[in-house]
């Protein structure tokens, strides 16, 4: 049964990857608890994309909003201000477009909505060789036992123990935006993403140290919300120092606000 506790979007982020964008979409349309909206933030992928995403609306009869804008190098962090922008659902799940979901993501998620806190799942990691199979038979479906599967006690789904793992909880340094869920509310307070990142690394650090500056609180979701990592050669470093800079500042300042985010989107 459906856990109408919230209304949930889901955000997809994009880049030009139509071939894995397609399986997590895929693995949405499996889900045992639909949400209410999925929104594709896309930064700037060429009509492929654009393509695939329509397909699998038509095939899976899915909700799906696509938020493009033009590619200027690398701005996640823009993109997802203006996804968010189009949500209407109080409650917001973040993952990435290389993400395949386990069929109870979405209802482990809802179940796991409180107020005051935002949300880190965990994700299993699956090998190059796994990741190129996928990518050819369309198959998606795994567990704890998979061939090719890194950090495979990401894998285990057992939800009514999700919370004898803690964390640290006032650390944001580990905070990923491929595995993220959170309230609407609490984002526009922070006013979202910072702009001002650009190049990859660090926007999603930068943001859960504003959510919790501001006393949202952070939970570490474990044994439940299983995903699946596509492999992929990792994304270039170049601006890794300067977005580092951003972080640090956000760190130093106990900074609750950016001053260019999802309000001047």
């Amino acid at each position: 049964m459906q856990n109408q506790k919230a209304s949930v979007a889901l955000i997809i982020s994009t880049y030009n990857w139509p071939e894995a964008l397609e399986l997590v979409l895929k693995s949405v349309a499996q889900q045992t608890d639909m949400p209410d909206e999925i929104i594709i933030a896309d930064d700037g992928s060429s009509q492929l994309t654009a393509d695939v995403i329509e397909g699998c609306r038509t095939r899976y009869q899915l909700p799906v909003t696509h938020i493009w804008h033009e590619d200027k190098g690398f701005r996640k962090s823009r993109i997802l201000n203006k996804a968010v922008k189009e949500v209407k659902s109080a409650y917001i799940i973040e993952i990435d477009g290389d993400i395949i979901l386990d069929s109870n993501f979405v209802e482990d998620h809802r179940n796991a909505a409180k107020q005051g806190f935002f949300v880190q799942g965990s994700r299993a990691m699956l090998s190059e060789g796994k990741s190129k199979e996928i990518l050819r038979t369309r198959e998606i479906t795994f567990s704890i036992f998979s061939k090719g599967l890194y950090s495979r006690f990401n894998a285990l789904r057992l939800p009514f123990m999700k919370w004898l793992f803690i964390f640290d909880p006032s650390n944001p340094y580990h905070i990923k935006g491929c595995n993220l869920a959170f309230w609407k509310k609490d984002y526009i307070a922070v006013n979202g993403y910072f702009n001002n990142f650009e190049g990859w690394g660090g926007e999603d650090y930068e943001f859960g140290a504003r959510l919790l500056h501001s006393g949202v609180q952070r939970r570490r979701l474990k044994m439940a919300a299983l995903c699946y990592h596509i492999y992929h050669k990792i994304n270039s470093r170049a601006n890794s120092a300067q977005n580092d800079v951003i972080y640090k500042r956000t760190l130093a300042d106990k900074s609750s606000w950016c001053n260019d985010g999802y309000a001047q989107v």
